[in-house]
């Protein structure tokens, strides 16, 4: 298990200058028209299409950012030029930032080709900061990926070398050094800012800090000051992860990567243990359990699954993980294998112990939560659900269906209506979840049903009860409906149902003048038998 260190704060930075060209290159890796030609991704702005991003060669032939692809073609053309695609852009940095997981879980996204990663405290476990910095550049570059990283205390520093140097590692207390040679470009401050310093001739970051904090923020306002100071090491700059840290976290890494059922069932279960053992030394359980499995390809696929209690046993957790997998509608796919699997748990919550030998009632609630966890790695947990009462009398909102994982232990005190003896259900066994509508024929107007047709089946009403007038929740937002009168109703054949009159004769509709009266429209709500 990770322990996060009592230093100060490092971050790595990465910064991934070619990312939409090289993802497309990656996609269109088999087109042999475009090998070895400089290639270019175009973004639409104000009418002209603009170079978004370029390949080497095509910086070669003299191409730039931002430049008009009519000047580009000019330079260059043989250019191959691809539309611009901001989400599928945007998916590959998620995609990139799910693989770093494997170094760290505080990993931040830095649009729009950027990442942060808190490697405080772990980079023990990689040979120290320079020797895990080179694995990461190693690995993105082995995928065909340009990339640029710096370490420093905090993400903006980090992030100012990084677009300027590769590789750079500034120790703590030496931010200010660092930066001082960089131009004021490297902040990235709009090209307003950039464009007055330099015409204040402050041509490097270290002019600017020589200056009076009062007089830049004067005259370039205070969030470029609080940037310039995070860039010197004067003021924090932490990040926001992307995921929420778990609090448990075992991994195992392999040598060779892996791929048979048996070795990945093997390692999950081992897994398993050591996280128990760890958190029982706290003495607690997991109530979200994670794994994951990272491919050799960079692919990360991720399988969770819920518990009703917190498990404290390792064979529980490779139960559910076993029913979990053998239920999944696309199989886990090992690619050319597995170079490494986690898992956390990503909420926990303390043990309380019961007495499990007199109360039998105990041992019930845990065989029920045992049983309602397995069926809900199956088919997950949001099918598996428990209904609480709810204070109201309109019928479909009397009943609330929630996540039996979470609420099982709310229904032992749930307070439903009492039935009573000898009486038949004021409500029916089911109930739809929209009424339909039907069409019905009444002795009198404000009377029960003589014959209703639904769903092209005409019934013949031999007996009926009620109405059971309810109104609407006045003061809801979606209050304002009409009044129900309800009917239970049997038919020639025995069959019993619960329909109403949506509305009051002659009370809640406008008739209008020389026209037929509006007639209540008519629904079936619920079935008894």
């Amino acid at each position: 298990m990770r322990a996060v260190s009592a230093n100060r704060r490092r971050i790595l930075s990465l910064w991934l200058p070619r990312l939409p060209i090289e993802r497309i290159k990656r996609s269109r890796a088999a087109d042999p028209l475009e090998q070895g030609k400089p290639q270019v991704v175009v973004i639409k702005d104000a009418n002209a299409l603009l170079i978004h991003s370029l390949d080497e060669a095509a910086a070669r032939h003299g191409v730039s950012l931002g430049q008009p692809l009519a000047n580009a073609r000019a330079v260059c053309p043989d250019l191959v030029v691809h539309e611009a695609d901001l989400a599928a852009d945007a998916q590959m940095l998620e995609d990139i930032a799910d693989w770093c997981d494997r170094f760290t879980p505080l990993v931040a996204l830095d649009p729009p080709h950027g990442l942060s990663l808190d490697i405080s405290g772990c980079v023990h476990l990689f040979g120290g900061e320079a020797r895990l910095m080179q694995s990461v550049c190693d690995a993105l570059t082995a995928h065909g990926l340009t990339v640029s990283a710096a370490i420093a205390s905090n993400a903006v520093c980090a992030r100012t070398l990084n677009r300027q140097v590769h590789g750079r590692i500034v120790p703590d207390g030496e931010e200010a050094t660092a930066v001082a040679l960089l131009p004021v470009a490297a902040l990235g401050g709009s090209e307003a800012i950039t464009l007055g310093l330099r015409r204040a001739g402050l041509k490097t970051i270290g002019d600017v800090a020589s200056r009076g904090r009062n007089e830049i923020t004067a005259r370039f306002g205070a969030a470029f000051t609080r940037v310039l100071a995070q860039a010197l090491g004067e003021a924090d700059a932490p990040i926001s992860p992307r995921k929420v840290p778990p609090d448990y976290i075992v991994d195992k890494r392999f040598a060779e990567p892996v791929a048979t059922d048996t070795v990945i069932a093997a390692s999950l279960s081992s897994l398993a243990t050591m996280l128990v053992a760890a958190m029982a030394q706290q003495g607690k359980g997991a109530r979200r359990l994670e794994a994951c499995f990272f491919r050799t390809d960079g692919l990360v696929r991720v399988i969770a699954v819920d518990t009703g209690q917190p498990v404290t046993e390792a064979a529980v957790i490779d139960r559910l993980f076993r029913d979990r997998l053998e239920s999944l509608n696309d199989p886990l796919d090992p690619g050319f294998g597995f170079d490494m699997i986690r898992l956390a748990a990503g909420r926990s919550e303390i043990v309380v112990q019961q007495q499990r030998d007199l109360d039998a009632h105990v041992h019930d609630n845990d065989e029920l939560s045992a049983l309602i966890d397995r069926i809900a790695a199956r088919i997950g947990g949001k099918r598996v659900v428990v209904h609480l009462p709810v204070d109201t009398h309109i019928p479909e909102r009397a009943a609330l269906p929630l996540p039996a994982q979470h609420h099982l232990a709310t229904t032992s005190t749930a307070d439903w209506p009492e039935r009573h003896d000898g009486e038949p259900p004021l409500r029916p066994l089911r109930l739809f979840a929209r009424p339909e509508a039907i069409q019905v024929i009444a002795g009198v107007p404000d009377g029960p049903p003589a014959r209703f047709v639904w769903r092209r089946a005409a019934h013949a009403v031999v007996r009926a009860e009620g109405p059971e007038r309810i109104a609407m929740e006045w003061w809801r937002p979606d209050g304002q409906g009409l009044t129900r009168d309800y009917f239970r109703v049997e038919d020639e054949h025995g069959l019993r149902f619960w329909l109403y009159r949506d509305g009051l004769y002659d009370r809640e509709f406008e008739q209008p003048e020389n026209a037929l009266p509006v007639q209540p429209a008519w629904y079936m709500h619920g079935l008894f038998a």
